[in-house]
């Protein structure tokens, strides 16, 4: 059995436990100051200026199924962009654009009332006279900043990007700092071979679990931290 950590991340906050630039200046928030579980690291990162799920765990083998371009786990985003987007500019997107490291993979897009989160803190700066809209996004690699690049290839800078589900794990209702855990089923490692050479049997109860965690809705095992206060920095919500 595995435990993997489902974590909201609040804008700006670095997607790792230490501020390895803190002595150039301030220092910046870390995870560090809203899960306190030892011996767990981030499966991937999201940039310091964007939100949304991270996922965590201390299983390094789980770590590197998720994070592996070979499973391939989808991610979705929640962006708001400056300006109306167009069909034209939604269709170059569904279609893959052209960025200075190359074509990317066709996205899924669509229009997107505004998402269940609150405003930002600090707010998101809006020009007058100049709309902004929200759009749902879903790419299947992960190049640095890629979402911010391909809206403002289109024509549609981001102001705020959120991002809502890894794979079959989804942010659901967690508000800026909060976080849940979920336990998955991992297949046993086979047993080896005793003095006879005949190897002992090796149980894979819940073997496939894991596969239908990696490809499915996970079984979740909603375990949020009483003390909101002290797993939430201030300024995160």
């Amino acid at each position: 059995m595995s435990t993997l950590y489902l974590l909201h991340k609040p804008f700006r906050m670095l997607s790792q436990f230490t501020d390895r630039g803190a002595g150039e200046g301030e220092r910046r928030a870390t995870l560090a100051d809203i899960i306190k579980v030892p011996g767990i690291y981030p499966a991937g990162r999201l940039d310091y200026d964007s939100e949304g799920l991270l996922l965590l765990s201390d299983d390094g083998e789980l770590i590197h199924r998720i994070t592996h371009p070979k499973h391939k786990q989808p991610k979705t985003y929640w962006v708001q962009v400056e300006g109306e987007p167009d069909e034209a500019a939604l269709e170059a997107l569904r279609k893959g654009v052209v960025l200075n490291d190359g074509p990317t993979r066709p996205a899924k897009v669509r229009r997107l009332d505004a998402p269940p989160v609150g405003p930002r803190t600090p707010p998101v700066r809006e020009r007058r006279h100049i709309p902004t809209h929200w759009l749902e996004l879903t790419i299947s690699e992960g190049r640095n900043r890629q979402v911010r690049r391909m809206t403002a290839e289109v024509g549609y800078p981001t102001l705020r990007l959120i991002r809502s589900a890894i794979g079959p794990w989804r942010l659901d209702d967690l508000a800026p700092g909060e976080w849940r855990q979920e336990t998955l089923h991992a297949p046993a490692k086979p047993q080896r071979a005793g003095k006879d050479g005949k190897g002992g049997k090796s149980k894979a109860t819940g073997g496939k679990n894991l596969s239908k965690q990696l490809n499915k809705n996970p079984d979740k095992r909603d375990t949020r931290a009483k003390d909101r206060k002290a797993r939430t920095p201030r300024g995160s919500r």
